[in-house]
Formats: C-alpha cells, structure tokens, sequence
C-alpha cells in the first residue's frame, strides 16, 4: 500500500451525486488575485528576472510594481465586467499599501488569508511557528475588517503535514491549497474537517506565461479553451473555474489586454454560470445535504 495522506478517499468525478450551483447554474467560476508583500533585499520572492545577490533591485521593483500599479489595472478591468473577487493577501498590505485595503472592502471582495508575507514560507516551519503565524493572519484581519477570514491559500501554496488540522482549529472553512479535483472536496482533519476549494495551477498566470513562457494571446486562448470544455463538461456535473492572477504580472498592458479578451468571452454565456467568491462556494456547498460532496459522510 502507498503511504496516505488520510484526507480523502479516492472518488471518480463520474461516480459522484448530482447537485446545482445558484440559479440553477452548473459551472462556478472565481477569480482570485494574489495581493504580496515583499520586504527589500531579504526573504523568498518570485524572480520574474535572473536572481542577482541582494539587494535584488530588479526583482524587488517588479514585484512592487504589483502593488502600485497592477492591483488598480487588474481592478478597472473587473469593474468593467462587475467581476467579484476573492483576494488572496498577505496582512503586511494592511500597513504597507493600506489604500489597497481600503479598496478591497470598499468594493466588498472576500480577503483571503495568505499569509503575513511571501517571503516567508509556511511548510519549513515547526507546528507551533505555524500555529503562530496562521492566528496572526486570523487575528489581524479579524481587527482591519471585524472579521475573520474564512479561507487560506497558503504562502507559495506550501504546506506542512499539520496545515489543514491548524487551519480548522484557527477557525477557517475552507483553503485552496489542494488542487486535486474539479469540485470542493472535504478533507479530513485531527478535530474534523475542512474544505478544499479548486485553485487550479494549470491556468494561472505564473506558470503558464513565465515558467513555460507563453505569450499572452496563447494564455487567453487557454483561458477561453478550458472555460469553452469545463462548460460542456457542467452539464453532467457542477465544476469550478478558477481564473488566478498575480497583479505584479498580469497587471502590465500586453497582458490585460488579453485577459480582456477571455472576460469577454466568458460573459456571452452569463446566463450558465455562476460568478461567484470563494467564501460563497464554500457556503453553498457546507448547506448541501450529506452524501452529496465527496468527504460530507
């Protein structure tokens, strides 16, 4: 026998009940924007350019680039389609670049906890380190926003063998750190369980179009191609689309451009689907009965 996880059970998508999502919809689509924070010449960071000794100059200011220009690019096209977000910050935005904050509650996107700062990663940590650093996010976000999150993605999606057990007892509902499925799947955890929400790596902007270095015409024609199958697909089973993007990346011209494009595309066929945030996938699948969702008995 392999060695197990022990949080799920192996469940063919075609052997699984039937259910809907909203308005009688079968395909719900999400977009998530990973909103980061970097400290100057320290800690992990995506190298967008050929890492050099820190300080990294190049990498530094193309990352922040995200934060004083991607995020309100990427913003302007939503509210062009009236797209809801979920927003996958680190709390050091809070204090960094506090106008994003205030943009992200103002327009009534869900925050999703992800960690204080990519800089720093969760899975090489000892479990009371963890449990440290998972309350600080809870307890910050409880005090900027008079809630607390409901979902995490962790930082570099990193995870240790305790994350899902930590998170349930933190109090969160669902995370996004598995991407295992098509649909939310139910994962065991020490003191019960937790959901695990689709953040598909396979269409998101990073590894698509800087490690595999795709131009953003082909990103956008992958993004209208997977959208074009899942929906054919919705018709036997309820699926989630997840369309991920990093402002520091997907902010710049050439590429919202496209992005544009696949929006576009998506909206002719509003009327069979369900744009919806994470958090609300997450209720509507926690309010279904028993035996429906993988993991619920």
């Amino acid at each position: 026998m392999l060695k197990s996880h022990n949080r799920y059970s192996y469940s063919p998508i075609t052997e699984r009940k039937s259910y809907q999502w909203p308005n009688g919809t079968r395909l719900a689509i999400f977009t998530a924007l990973n909103v980061e924070a970097f400290p100057f010449a320290e800690g992990l960071g995506v190298e967008l350019a050929p890492g050099q000794p820190q300080p990294d100059v190049v990498n530094y200011s193309w990352r922040d680039y995200g934060n004083r220009v991607g995020y309100w690019r990427l913003m302007e096209l939503l509210d062009e389609f009236r797209i809801p977000a979920s927003v996958l910050m680190n709390t050091e935005i809070f204090d960094e670049c506090p106008q994003i904050a205030a943009a992200v509650i103002k327009r009534g996107d869900e925050i999703v906890g992800h960690g204080r700062t990519n800089a720093e990663r969760q899975g090489t940590m000892p479990e009371e380190e963890e449990k440290r650093l998972i309350n600080d996010v809870v307890e910050t976000i409880r005090n900027k926003t008079g809630a607390a999150p409901a979902g995490w993605l962790g930082p570099w999606v990193s995870e240790s063998h305790v994350t899902p057990d930590l998170l349930q007892e933190a109090g969160f509902s669902y995370h996004l750190d598995w991407m295992l499925d098509d649909q939310p799947v139910w994962m065991k955890t020490r003191l019960g369980r937790i959901l695990s929400i689709p953040y598909v790596r396979p269409t998101n902007d990073l590894p698509l179009m800087h490690r595999y270095q795709l131009t953003p015409a082909q990103y956008a024609d992958i993004l209208v191609d997977q959208f074009d199958e899942m929906l054919l697909q919705s018709r036997d089973t309820p699926l989630v689309f997840c369309l991920s993007f990093h402002p520091y990346f997907s902010g710049h011209g050439f590429r919202l451009k496209h992005l544009r494009r696949a929006y576009k595309h998506i909206l002719l066929h509003s009327d069979k689907i369900w744009l919806a945030r994470t958090g609300e996938i997450a209720k509507h699948i926690s309010a279904l009965p028993p035996g429906i969702v993988p993991g619920s008995v």
